[in-house]
């Protein structure tokens, strides 16, 4: 829900706009059940409890009492703030408590608890803990606010029922009501800034390797492509990119970077011979990206069918899209490359049309499917679930070579540090953000090493 509330943002959705949807729908609740007029909230000072400042503005003709744990200076958010203001410049009964006696909740007749959302985890101490059990202890009907506070630790509200907003939130029983608050199907379809903020951020303790071991096999037949991915992966964080190449590429792709380790295959193209080498190197990495520039040499073919049941996480890409091969993990396919492992010609549909073929390639072969395109699409595995997500940034520039190897190097190290859907559908934002970065300083004169460049601010929420 966090990620959606971002993706809303992203999308010109705001937050005070869900907040006065979510505090509407809490007071038509609150109208419903209440047996008498007297209404407490007992409020924290998040989002929480912004929905319930917005409700007791819609009770009119009720006796409303806020308790706020805490300072209304220590509001959080911006929209719970405003939503507070207004309740003071209209003269509401607003009570700033500091210690759970000041909250009168006996005399209620019903009890609004908004003191913690589903953000909340660990143990719940001090103040917020008194308060909970003051609720509890009340003997009074109680309406949770969108989850009952505390739930999943060491405190949480006894709560008659609980109003929930958009979908039911996971580990929530008896009595519960799903609130509509306007969020659009479309939020939940098209990627946003909330799947990227999904992935998570770097430990601020992490140690060398924490964040993505990243092995790439490419390169022989065409030198730059394993460079473009290595340092793409890089860029979008992995600690350590080797890349295992063939001889006859290895020092051009050492001369992209002094950043990048490379480790030489044999000859000019990847072939069995190089089995002992990658069996040794495949374990020591968190995620195996493969396929850009290998060609299609059928040495080349059988290596990859040894090499792919190996790898614990797979990025295929490029010319390791192959139908008789064992594609696994991610795979990241433009509509010809498609075609080329399912036998499927989606070249003529729009973007919606490709959606089931999509899903079903992707649950017959168990993998997470990220089809590159003006639109890109991204598949669930069938033990994920059935959707699509679909990514609308990037530009026509990005038709420019490379940029799929880019692609493919953000996808690999994401993939390190979260699941193959979440590291694909984020994967695929980030691509396209960087490209409208370089698009906005030089047009469509972009090249991928433009590209790499803006990964970074890519990734900024």
């Amino acid at each position: 829900m966090n990620a959606l509330d971002m993706n809303c943002k992203y999308f010109g959705l705001l937050p005070l706009q869900l907040m006065e949807n979510a505090g509407a729908a809490l007071a038509r609740e609150v109208r419903a059940r209440a047996a008498g007029k007297r209404v407490a909230i007992v409020a924290g000072r998040g989002n929480n409890g912004g929905d319930a400042f917005v409700a007791a503005r819609h009770l009119a003709g009720f006796e409303v009492t806020t308790y706020l744990l805490g300072r209304s200076r220590d509001i959080a958010t911006d929209e719970a703030k405003r939503n507070w203001q207004i309740l003071a410049s209209l003269g509401s009964d607003l009570r700033e408590v500091g210690e759970a006696s000041d909250i009168s909740l006996k005399e209620s007749d019903l009890i609004l608890d908004a003191i913690f959302g589903t953000g909340v985890h660990g143990q719940v101490k001090g103040l917020e803990a008194a308060a909970i059990d003051a609720i509890n202890s009340s003997g009074r009907p109680v309406l949770a606010v969108d989850i009952p506070s505390g739930l999943g630790t060491n405190k949480v509200v006894s709560a008659s029922a609980t109003v929930t907003f958009h979908r039911p939130k996971t580990g929530m029983s008896g009595e519960v009501k799903v609130a509509d608050i306007g969020i659009p199907p479309e939020a939940e379809f098209f990627v946003g800034l909330g799947d990227l903020w999904l992935v998570g951020k770097r430990r601020p303790e992490s140690h060398k390797g924490e964040s993505g071991r990243i092995l790439v096999i490419g390169g022989g037949p065409y030198t730059g492509a394993p460079a473009l991915t290595a340092l793409a992966a890089l860029r979008a964080g992995a600690d350590v990119v080797t890349v295992a190449t063939p001889r006859s590429a290895a020092g051009t792709v050492a001369g992209f970077s002094p950043n990048l380790i490379v480790r030489e295959l044999s000859g000019d193209h990847l072939q069995p011979e190089d089995l002992d080498v990658l069996r040794d190197q495949i374990p020591r990495h968190d995620v195996v990206v493969m396929g850009m520039g290998l060609g299609r040499a059928p040495e080349t073919h059988a290596a990859l069918k040894e090499i792919m049941p190996l790898c614990r996480k797979a990025v295929i890409d490029a010319d390791a899209l192959q139908p008789d091969l064992p594609l696994k993990g991610i795979v990241t396919p433009h509509v010809g490359e498609f075609k080329r492992i399912s036998s499927i010609s989606l070249s003529t549909a729009g973007f919606r049309e490709r959606i089931e073929p999509l899903k079903d390639y992707a649950r017959k072969k168990g993998v997470v499917v990220l089809l590159k395109g003006k639109i890109d699409l991204v598949s669930n595995l069938i033990t994920d679930g059935d959707g699509v997500r679909a990514n609308t940034n990037g530009n026509a520039g990005m038709t420019v070579g490379g940029t799929g190897d880019v692609l493919a190097g953000v996808t690999a190290a994401l993939y390190a540090r979260t699941t193959a859907l979440r590291a694909a559908t984020a994967a695929a934002f980030v691509n396209g953000r960087a490209g409208d970065l370089v698009r906005d300083e030089k047009d469509f004169g972009m090249v991928a090493t433009d590209l790499i460049e803006k990964i970074p601010e890519a990734m900024r929420l």
